[in-house]
């Protein structure tokens, strides 16, 4: 037993002073695998975590709606606020109908938690891009895939 915690620290002392010596030469280098660069470039590209921010687009003119139909499609809504309590939940739903009066708002109860969730996007960066301007006026900003309304 004593021989194998010898081996260990020697082992351990060894290794340390390889470091110091990789150190002290002043050359670092750095080995990145390159699908990890064309993955960033693909996320990038399919608006992912995109390198650069792009600016917010928020519709300041809805769609008539008396005039079009509504359909249903696959895509994302931001949720505002998570919670029990129902009266909470109704008040985050009028501050962000205050602030943002074209943008629909969507209260939903999973018991035992209420959930606001705004917004119809099409694209992840859409909301991604909205949720980062809510996270300035509201804590907990999430996006969720889930089924939203088009009007065309």
């Amino acid at each position: 037993m004593l021989k194998k915690g010898l081996i260990v620290v020697f082992a351990l002392i060894g290794f340390a002073y390889s470091k110091v010596q990789a150190q002290e030469n002043g050359n670092v280098v750095i080995v990145k695998d390159t699908l990890i660069t064309i993955l960033q470039h693909f996320r990038a590209n399919m608006g992912i975590n995109p390198i650069e921010s792009k600016p917010v687009a928020v519709p300041s003119k809805p769609v008539v709606r008396s005039a079009a139909t509504r359909r249903t499609v696959r895509g994302f809504r931001v949720q505002i606020f998570a919670g029990s309590n129902r009266s909470n939940a109704f008040s985050e739903q009028a501050r962000f109908r205050s602030m943002y009066k074209d943008i629909d708002t969507y209260i939903n109860y999973d018991e035992p938690n209420y959930r606001v969730k705004v917004g119809d996007f099409r694209s992840r960066s859409e909301a991604n891009n909205f949720m980062n301007l809510l996270r300035q006026q509201f804590k907990n900003v999430f996006v969720f895939s889930e089924n939203v309304f088009v009007y065309q």
